[in-house]
């Protein structure tokens, strides 16, 4: 795995992003469905990232389907309907040790993003590209700007069939997928009846016009 992000690791830098850098103390703020930020500086991600038990843990909170389809988060969910995985506990009164899931998959595959932050349009975010907040499959998600991930937004939640229009909101979708997969694990299913049982609790968040 590769400590920084590089053409070698498929993902292109986009206007705005921040240069690649291997210093000790570049941070990344990283929301979690709360008003701050938390700092994690990347020297703890690439630690946590590299320890086994960590990744081990991380796995046994996401529930893997065949081919390229979404990777629904079982565990705890934030406000803003993203995954949250404590990676650590660390000392002190801040989460720095929670983070969101869908960065730590991404770079468990990727590797650590430098500098990702948060405060300005052309800052580097995390873009889901199938609108599910829940996902934490890292081919679904690309490196952006805050001010591309919000003009996507806001021009694919027209869209009533989209993950976006869930009327319960991407919390409320997230939750209902994940208890849709831990039932079905927990009776025993096989695939198809978990499939089904997914496609079923995402239709349930369909606006009234798409019955």
């Amino acid at each position: 795995m590769e400590d920084t992000l590089s053409i070698t690791s498929g993902i292109s830098p986009l206007p705005g992003m921040p240069i690649p850098s291997s210093h000790a103390e570049d941070e990344q703020l990283a929301l979690i469905g709360q008003p701050q930020p938390v700092r994690v500086p990347a020297r703890l991600w690439r630690s946590w990232l590299s320890e086994p038990t960590i990744v081990a843990r991380f796995e046994a909170k996401r529930y893997q389907r065949a081919g390229n389809l979404c990777t629904p988060w079982l565990a705890g969910v934030s406000s803003t309907g993203h995954g949250s995985f404590r990676a650590a506990s660390l000392p002190g009164t801040s989460r720095r040790g929670t983070v969101p899931a869908h960065l730590f998959a991404y770079q468990l595959e990727y590797g650590v993003i430098p500098r990702l932050g948060w405060s300005g349009a052309d800052d580097a975010v995390l873009c889901h590209q199938c609108d599910f907040a829940g996902c934490v499959n890292p081919h679904h998600m690309r490196l952006g700007t805050n001010a591309v991930n919000r003009t996507e937004y806001y021009l694919r939640r027209r869209n009533l069939a989209s993950p976006l229009a869930d009327i319960r909101g991407p919390a409320g979708r997230t939750r209902a997928v994940a208890s849709a997969v831990r039932a079905g694990l927990a009776n025993g299913d096989g695939r198809d009846s978990i499939e089904l049982r997914i496609h079923l609790a995402e239709s349930a968040g369909l606006p009234l016009t798409l019955w």
